[in-house]
């Protein structure tokens, strides 16, 4: 090795360092090589030649000694020789290399298919060429068998990097030997993939030489995938496309379509690096038809994108790339025209020859059809025929409108807004306007949601508008003043198509939600009103509506689309101007009658409009005529009204709607005769109702007809049962006493009988009172008392007081007081619980005036069971009221206990509960001034509710007032007053 000063070195000195290791270092070539201490290395080696664990330490010995010696050593070398020499910079270095490798060289000689030597020969070898490895810190494990998508990723981020190395063109021939040491390794040991690994990883680096990191690397990564088995390619292969990914340009496309032939699942990354090379020179034509394969693919369900892509989102994708690259992707106006007209030339052959022309087979065999050709995979699975579309081999560009029409609005429906504005925006790119306003135009005339036009006409105005301030732009900057006048004059007629747009678009909206339904009758009414006051569009939109609305799908309304035309032909337009036109009008009532609509009333309802409007022109003999057509009944009147298989005409005549215009009319413009016979019709169908009737008997009454009128009250209460009847009953009866009074007195009788046997109790309460009147006023008062029992029997049990109080009333006025007692009685046997406390009130009452006070005691005493002092406090406090006025001290006595034995019945916490809650919505609850403990029983609790009463009355008392008892703690305690204390005068007797 010649001797080279690195002070200031040249390049030329420093290529005369190199090589260092080819050939390799001997004794003789080298002399410092080996130095005395290393004699008994040698000595010890050449004893045992064969000893691959004296090999091995005497390695590991020679290089631990010069890594130390390295470490230590400090040799003042300039910055630039470091930097190009890198960990061969210093003389000692340069020597450990070569002791090393003639140590390495040497043993192999004797074990050169020893992998662990080989592996720590070339680790030794790198350290010195590609410098010092950095070693990354990694957090978790890695997947086994990761897809490619992961394992590019993981790889990209675990690739070697290295500090420092050797430059390429100054160690050109130490790369050199290191590769070829690599070669004589895998020479030897060609099938581990590790050696594989390593030596692909040297192409990494970049001080590598160019002549190393290009051709040789790619040689060598096909010489890898050739030599290890298929199961270790994904190895080689993360290594190959990342290698690809940082040399780009045709190398990249290369060996990514290698891969993709086999895993297509890498396309998407494919298609990325096309579009965003490192050379600047994307590839967008490749890529477009790559992802419109994928799009196919996947909706096709052969394609799962690995980053989670829906097929419509690999379209959206395509779509993107055909925006951005319109000019190198998609074909010029005129070849789209063209291979529109071929590809519609080639559908319509084909479905010629799809046409059977002949047999399927002659004499029992089959007859081959002509047809493409089929090929067949290795598999034997038939493959796909050959797409040009999809080839990204091919050169020719693509028909990006017969594509979106295939693979977008055919499939992807509802994103046909997204589909349109993608293609007019490829239109705008490429300069051709006029195509992409026919887009837009016709992307308006054919979507079906409203999401979808909002997209394209916001999109078409934005153009517009984009357009427009474009060419005021340029007619700013504009010199020339014909080319300025003819500018302006563009630009005023692109203003006014903007204008039109904008007032085309509640149109537009409106024809959008017809097209999604074409059965909407309120949209086709907004149409009309869109249209304003121009009758002849109007006239058109009322015409096309009713050609095209199917009767049975129609949304509400449809007849009113015929009643509005024929209105407008009858108003002489929308602004009357015009000439009424009612032959017209009949024309299309006419027409609106012979429609199957929904709903009869819906026919119905045409028929009392053409009614009216031959009344509107006095045509009142016309009017009569429609509405007996249209009430025409059939001999078999046994027709379901409800029964939706039968059209509308056929249950027509059962309209109850029909009807009663018809009886309107009839009452208005008709005869009393013709009336009745069409009332006496709508009976003999049985589809009155009670309005029916009672409509019926007023007319009659009004004609002075009353027993016709009292015969059809009679056909009503026959026809309908209650509830319904008891309204007709109410007014047959309110009419009958009035008109007769007590001329019919049975006959009258006879009428509350009927009505009463089948009425409810809930209902029966108003006709048992006017039957009692009735009796009152022209019977006898026997006979009425005897309804009002029955009353008080039939009523319900919510009514039952308010009967009993007016029976009671009723009695009193006939009979006196006393006769009212047994009804009293048996009220108190027959009301509820919450009724009895107010009917004991008012018998003890009764008895307090009739001078019977133990009966009215006894009352009370009957009625305190049903009364909770919290409760009822006004029972309570009537009871003391009396006995105050007509007791004596043992009747007092006798009530408080009563009072304190039914507050403790009532003591339980729901019935506290209860009491609280209804004391509170009462407004009844009192709170003591002064509150004291819980009683220890309820009997306690009972003497404090009544106000700390005492327990005896001092026997020297000679009237009825109880003494206050002393505490016997506190005999000078004065007990407060008594508020119940009872009054009683020394003359009365106790």
């Amino acid at each position: 090795m010649p001797s080279v000063s690195l002070k200031n070195p040249t390049v030329d000195e420093l290529k005369a360092l190199f090589p260092l290791t080819l050939p390799v270092p001997t004794p003789e070539a080298v002399p410092d090589l080996i130095t005395p201490q290393d004699f008994y290395r040698e000595e010890n080696l050449l004893r045992n030649p064969q000893s691959f664990q004296a090999w091995w330490s005497a390695i590991h010995t020679t290089r631990e000694s010069c890594t130390a010696q390295i470490k230590l050593e400090s040799a003042d070398i300039p910055e630039s020789a470091v930097t190009l020499l890198g960990p061969l910079a210093t003389p000692l270095a340069r020597i450990s290399l070569q002791r090393l490798t003639y140590l390495y060289e040497s043993a192999l000689v004797h074990f050169p298919n020893s992998f662990k030597l080989w592996k720590s020969y070339l680790i030794m070898r790198m350290s010195f060429v590609l410098g010092r490895q950095i070693i990354k810190k990694r957090s978790g494990g890695r997947k086994k068998f990761p897809e490619m998508k992961d394992a590019l990723v993981d790889e990209r981020e675990d690739l070697e990097q290295w500090e420092g190395g050797l430059n390429g063109i100054i160690g050109w021939e130490e790369w050199r030997s290191l590769v070829a040491t690599f070669e004589r390794a895998l020479m030897w040991l060609p099938n581990l993939p590790r050696l594989w690994l390593m030596y692909l990883s040297i192409f990494f680096h970049p001080t590598c030489p160019s002549v190393i990191s290009y051709t040789h690397a790619r040689h060598t990564f096909d010489r890898a995938l050739r030599t290890l088995p298929p199961s270790l390619h994904a190895r080689i292969w993360v290594r190959y496309l990342l290698w690809a990914e940082s040399r780009g340009g045709s190398t990249l496309v290369a060996i990514y379509r290698r891969y993709i032939s086999v895993d297509p699942s890498v396309t998407e990354n494919f298609t990325h690096l096309l579009l965003h090379p490192i050379d600047g020179k994307a590839r967008p034509l490749e890529a477009a038809k790559l992802l419109l394969s994928l799009a196919r693919k996947a909706a096709k369900g052969e394609y799962q994108s690995p980053e989670g892509k829906s097929p419509y989102q690999l379209l959206e994708d395509w779509i993107d790339v055909v925006e951005k690259f319109s000019d190198e992707v998609g074909l010029d106006v005129d070849d789209t025209v063209q291979s529109n007209a071929e590809a519609a030339q080639a559908e319509a052959k084909d479905i010629e020859d799809k046409v059977d022309t002949g047999p399927a087979s002659v004499d029992g065999k089959l007859v081959r059809i002509a047809g493409p050709a089929v090929s067949l995979d290795a598999d034997g699975k038939l493959l796909p025929p050959y797409d040009e579309d999809t080839d990204f081999q091919s050169p020719r560009k693509l028909n990006i409108e017969q594509i979106i029409h295939k693979d977008g609005f055919s499939v992807y429906k509802d994103q046909a807004g997204r589909l349109w504005t993608g293609l007019a925006t490829y239109w705008i790119k490429r300069g051709e306007f006029d195509r992409a306003k026919e887009t837009f135009e016709k992307g308006l005339a054919s979507v079906l949601t409203i999401r979808d036009f909002t997209q394209i006409f916001d999109a078409y105005a934005e153009f517009g508008e984009s357009l427009i301030s474009a060419m005021m732009e340029s007619l700013a900057d504009e010199e020339d003043e014909e080319e300025a006048a003819e500018t302006e004059k563009e630009l005023d007629t692109k203003m006014k198509e903007f204008e039109e747009l904008m007032d085309r678009r509640p149109f537009l909206i409106n024809s959008v939600l017809i097209r999604r339904n074409p059965n909407d009758v309120q949209e086709w009414e907004k149409l009309v009103a869109l249209h304003g006051e121009d009758d002849e569009k109007v006239a058109e939109t009322y015409t096309k509506a009713l050609e095209t609305i199917s009767p049975r799908k129609a949304t509400a309304n449809l007849h009113r689309l015929y009643v509005n035309f024929a209105k407008f032909y009858e108003e002489g337009g929308t602004t009357g101007q015009a000439e009424p036109d009612l032959d017209s009008a009949r024309k299309i009532l006419e027409k609106g009658t012979k429609v199957n609509f929904k709903a009869v009333e819906d026919l119905a309802e045409i028929w009392c409009e053409w009614a009216e409007l031959e009344i509107r022109h006095d045509n009142y003999d016309e009017a009569i005529r429609v509405m007996q057509r249209a009430a025409a009944i059939p001999k078999n009147t046994r027709i379901n009204y409800h029964d939706n298989y039968l059209s509308v005409q056929t249950r027509l005549f059962k309209s109850l709607k029909l009807w009663s215009f018809y009886v309107d009319l009839e009452e208005s413009i008709g005869t009393v005769e013709t009336t009745k016979m069409v009332y006496d019709k709508i009976l003999d169908l049985r589809i009155a109702n009670a309005q029916i009737i009672v409509n019926y008997a007023a007319f009659l009454e009004e004609n002075k007809y009353y027993e016709e009128s009292f015969k059809v009250y009679d056909r009503g209460v026959d026809l309908f049962t209650f509830p319904i009847s008891f309204e007709i009953w109410n007014i047959y009866l309110a009419k009958f006493v009035k008109r007769y009074g007590g001329a019919k007195l049975e006959r009258a009788r006879d009428l509350f009988e009927q009505a009463l046997e089948k009425c409810p109790p809930k209902s029966c309460k108003p006709i048992f009172l006017m039957y009692a009147k009735l009796e009152e006023e022209y019977g006898l008062a026997k006979r009425a008392m005897s309804i009002y029992e029955r009353a008080t029997q039939v009523v319900a049990d919510e009514e039952r007081f308010e009967m009993f109080t007016i029976y009671i009333a009723k009695a009193t006025a006939n009979y006196g007081l006393p006769a009212t007692r047994p009804i009293y009685e048996r009220a108190l046997e027959v009301l509820p619980d919450r009724h009895t406390a107010e009917m004991c009130l008012r018998f003890a009452a009764l008895e307090r005036k009739l001078g019977e006070i133990d009966r009215a005691r006894a009352i009370y005493a009957h009625a305190s069971q049903f009364c909770d002092p919290r409760v009822n406090p006004q029972f309570w406090s009537e009871w003391n009221a009396f006995e105050y006025e007509t007791g004596s001290e043992d009747t007092f006595r006798e009530m408080l206990r009563i009072k304190r034995s039914v507050q403790a019945q009532f003591n339980t916490e729901a019935s506290y509960i209860a009491a609280q809650t209804m004391a509170a919505q009462q407004g009844t609850r009192q709170v003591s001034d002064n509150t004291v403990e819980e009683a220890p029983d309820a009997m306690a609790a009972a003497e404090r509710e009544v106000g700390n009463v005492p327990s005896f009355v001092a026997a020297k008392q000679t009237g009825l007032h109880p003494m206050p008892v002393s505490d016997a703690t506190s005999t000078s305690a004065v007990a407060p007053a008594n508020a119940d204390e009872i009054h009683i005068s020394d003359d009365e007797e106790l």
